[in-house]
This record gives C-alpha cells, sequence and structure tokens, in this order.
C-alpha cells in the first residue's frame, strides 16, 4: 500500500533541484505541461517562493529513504480578489514511479488541507491528450468544466486542454 512506503509533507527549499527535475520530466515528454525548455532550480526559484504554506502550499511525497518521488502545488487561479477562494492544483510524479499511489497521496493530501487554507474550489488544467492526469482527477471528484479547443502546438501537433473542478 502506498501510505505505508511514502509520505507527504510540505516541501522545502531543498526540495527545489529534485522538484525541477521531476518538472523536466514532464517538460520533455510533452504530455503533461505546456511548457517546452526545461528549467534549472534557479529559474524555480520565484515560483517556490510564491508558494507559501498557510496559503498555497507544495506538498511533496516522498520514499522511505527521504527522496522527493512527486509533487503537488496549490497556486492562484488568478490574481483577483473575488478568486480568492479558488486554487488551481498541479502535480507531477517521478515518471519511474507512475502507478504507485503517489498522484493520489498528494491529491488527498491537497484535498484534506483545502479547509484550512481557505479554499472552496480547485481547479486542475490539463493537455487533452493527459489520460493518467484525467483518470487521477476523476477518481478524486473532480468533473469536467470546460475546454478550451488547439490552444497548445507541440512541435506543429495541436492540443487543446480540459479545466477540471471540484468543490473542495
Amino acid at each position: 500500500m502506498a501510505q505505508d512506503l511514502y509520505s507527504v509533507r510540505l516541501a522545502l527549499l531543498e526540495d527545489l533541484p529534485r522538484l525541477t527535475a521531476i518538472y523536466n520530466q514532464a517538460i520533455a515528454a510533452r504530455n503533461a505541461t505546456a511548457d517546452t525548455v526545461p528549467f534549472t532550480p534557479d529559474q524555480r526559484l520565484e515560483w517556490f517562493n510564491l508558494h507559501t504554506p498557510e496559503a498555497y502550499p507544495i506538498y511533496v511525497c516522498t520514499d522511505a529513504g527521504g527522496q522527493v518521488q512527486g509533487w503537488l502545488s496549490v497556486s492562484p487561479y488568478r490574481s483577483r480578489p473575488a478568486l480568492a477562494r479558488t486554487a488551481e492544483v498541479s502535480y507531477y510524479v517521478d515518471y519511474g514511479q507512475h502507478g504507485r499511489g503517489i498522484g493520489s497521496m498528494l491529491m488527498a493530501h491537497a484535498i484534506r488541507q483545502a479547509p484550512s487554507l481557505g479554499r472552496k474550489i480547485y481547479l486542475a488544467i490539463l493537455l487533452e491528450w493527459n489520460m493518467p492526469s484525467r483518470r487521477l482527477l476523476e477518481k478524486f471528484g473532480f468533473e469536467r468544466w470546460g475546454y478550451l479547443p488547439e490552444v497548445a502546438e507541440f512541435d506543429g501537433r495541436l492540443c487543446g486542454q480540459w479545466y477540471y473542478g471540484r468543490r473542495v
């Protein structure tokens, strides 16, 4: 069972190189993010610092040895006061660890913590061909709330984005 092998905690600054490496896997795969150029940890420092534990945390899932194997961030959806109760969740799991329940552990944790953050709605924005993410979201009660056709382009290949939402 994943809960016996992994644990979830708040991200620490020293986790940033590993968070960046996991995110760069998704960039290289061209199936889970609209970013197309890899980042260095220094380039992700501002992003990391915008995520504060009391409002917009980053959660990490670590293995028994303490190695980060996945992460989930809670980010502002838009910087408008009327949308303050709504946040976007993004999550990435090391490609060598897919299928082990890490994404589910992170999502369950984020949903449990939502009330303490003052969040009422979680949104996830994903590429239409990201089937594993669609399955994870639907498993946790997210519903399709919107679709933007052909808004992303990868090497000449067009892709839409799904907006999934859930009241938390």
